[in-house]
């Protein structure tokens, strides 16, 4: 069967007027002319919120997942979603973009939402959907937004979808389903590989990290394929071995026989 891609085209939307805390998340993200430097695309510690989050959630699904891979935070991802928050459309895009990788979506204005409160709205769906296929909850939002909604909860659980980049933007004014909302809190988020392919499921069921891709060597944290440490000293032993031999130093190996090797516990802080 020729696999299609499934777009979702909703997100979670709260109208919360009144609030106090709105100022809060404007000063964070829209930019002032008193502003000593540009506006970034997302915080720091929103990044670090939500991809935690995401791994959080994706290492807890059930049935247990056999081949959920970790994921990281990744730059080109992270931009591709600032230029489309930038443009302030309540839809997926850019067009051209789109066919290649995932997008979640969510807006609100009023009170404050921190950008992992959407995340757990995505993944929250999960109670309308029902291993393997999510046949039941499909609707095409925003043209057809009736019925449940779980597209977001598979892109965030999509095992082999190990990449993400998101941004935050305060859109002045934004057309959101035929009405102006003013000061709109707009998240975008970008996976990649994308997920929501019609007729697959979004994971393997089993015993975790049973099926994990070989580039990970077997590592597993938190029930997640994980490169880990084990990868990591992979790399230092390789680059070691290969500065010995250009600079013709003791042998590597030889030297590792003798104990020569050590290395220093403030190495190990990345």
């Amino acid at each position: 069967m020729t696999l299609a891609f499934l777009e979702e085209k909703a997100a979670e939307c709260f109208i919360l007027p009144n609030s106090s805390h709105l100022e809060n998340i404007l000063s964070k993200y829209q930019d002032g002319e008193t502003h000593s430097r540009s506006k970034r695309a997302i915080l720091f510690s929103d990044r670090q919120e939500i991809l935690m989050l995401h791994n959080k959630l994706r290492g807890q699904v059930y049935p247990v997942a056999s081949n959920m891979e970790y994921m990281t935070w990744d730059d080109e991802l992270e931009r591709s979603a600032h230029a489309w928050a930038q443009q302030c459309i309540w839809d997926h895009g850019p067009s051209a973009l789109i066919r290649s990788i995932g997008q979640n979506l969510a807006v609100h204005w009023g009170r404050y939402r921190s950008p992992a409160f959407h995340v757990q709205s995505w993944y929250d769906e999960v109670k309308d959907y029902t291993y393997p296929y999510p046949h039941e909850c499909n609707p095409w939002c925003p043209e057809k937004c009736t019925g449940s909604m779980c597209t977001h909860y598979t892109q965030i659980v999509w095992a082999t979808t190990n990449k993400i980049g998101c941004a935050v933007n305060v859109c002045k004014q934004m057309n959101v389903w035929g009405e102006i909302w003013e000061n709109a809190v707009y998240l975008v988020c970008n996976y990649s590989p994308k997920g929501n392919w019609i007729g697959e499921a979004p994971y393997k069921t089993g015993r975790p990290c049973s099926e994990c891709p070989p580039s990970y060597g077997g590592g597993c944290q938190n029930n997640l394929c994980y490169k880990g440490m084990a990868f990591f000293f992979s790399r230092v032993f390789w680059f070691a071995e290969n500065w010995a031999l250009r600079n013709r130093q003791v042998p590597w190996r030889l030297a590792q026989s003798r104990g020569l090797f050590c290395c220093n516990t403030a190495f190990l802080i990345f």
